[in-house]
């Protein structure tokens, strides 16, 4: 017992680091905003979601390690398969374990969550597979965000609607251009400028699609995300090369206030929830690394 108790700690900081538990709140807030613009519904219907869509995540993130295992005990000794703190086999037989139990309880929520749940864990096994071999891996990562609003929103009572499709557009846009820069964690340059305009699409979205009250309302929530987004952009581009690990995680975070951003338009009542999951993604993060 007292053998049992005293390792405990350590299994628990492994798994944390294998899922990246710290971005677990981006993805319940893709699933609430992705629910909202679908019109909503029961709440245990949306807990099936979160539950659902939380395993194929931390599958997706232990099917990273479990492939990269190669490059990471290369450069990265201290990540937990090459420090020995778990096997190999045992993180595979995790990823495909969580990934399919994800995915089938995102199944019964409909036979439309079913199409775009098996297309979300067949995104996140492509990304896993090539994503060390060419940028355009980035394209996966970003679609799997998208895939999780369409996911959430064909759960919701009303079904996959227009904004839906075009605020899963826009995170996808804002994904990328993150992405482009956490493939720069490891180099001694500075990371390119250009991945940074995709950041702007949520905003342009916004101004776009509202207008009146609604407008009014995105603009204050634009302008917020503006003021997270901008110091980071900053430390990003700066001489001499800023630590882009830095910049990746602010930039993580402000997922969750783009998602904000997406329901904004149809009523700031939900900012409390948004508001608690960015905190809890700021606390995760001083405890467990998000890249």
């Amino acid at each position: 017992m007292m053998q049992s108790a005293s390792t405990q700690p350590g299994a628990l900081s492994t798994f944390a680091r294998l899922g990246r538990v710290s971005n677990l709140p981006t993805v319940w807030s893709n699933c609430l905003a992705g629910w909202l613009l679908g019109g909503g519904g029961p709440f245990g219907a949306f807990l099936a979601l979160c539950l659902g869509s939380t395993a194929v995540y931390l599958g997706g993130m232990f099917l990273n390690d479990a492939m990269d295992v190669d490059f990471d005990r290369a450069t990265r000794a201290g990540r937990p398969i090459p420090a020995g703190e778990i096997s190999e086999p045992r993180v595979w037989q995790w990823g495909y374990g969580l990934l399919a139990f994800g995915t089938t309880t995102l199944a019964l929520l409909g036979w439309t969550s079913f199409v775009f749940a098996v297309l979300l864990a067949l995104a996140a096994l492509a990304y896993n597979l090539i994503h060390k071999r060419t940028p355009l891996g980035v394209l996966l990562i970003a679609g799997c965000r998208f895939l999780l609003y369409l996911v959430a929103a064909s759960a919701a009572t009303e079904g996959i609607r227009g904004m839906a499709v075009w605020c899963g557009l826009v995170l996808a846009l804002y994904v990328a251009g993150l992405s482009f820069v956490a493939r720069n964690e490891t180099l001694e340059s500075p990371a390119p400028w250009w991945p940074v305009l995709f950041l702007a699409a949520p905003v342009l979205l916004a101004w776009v699609a509202n207008d009146g009250i609604a407008r009014e309302r995105a603009f204050s929530v634009s302008l917020v995300l503006t003021v997270w987004v901008l110091p980071f952009v900053h430390h990003l581009l700066r001489r001499p090369p800023a630590s882009p690990a830095f910049t990746v995680s602010g930039l993580l975070a402000g997922i969750i206030i783009v998602d904000f951003l997406a329901v904004a338009g149809m009523t700031l009542a939900f900012l409390p929830p948004f508001g608690a999951l960015f905190c809890l993604a700021l606390f995760a993060q001083r405890h467990v690394p998000a890249t």
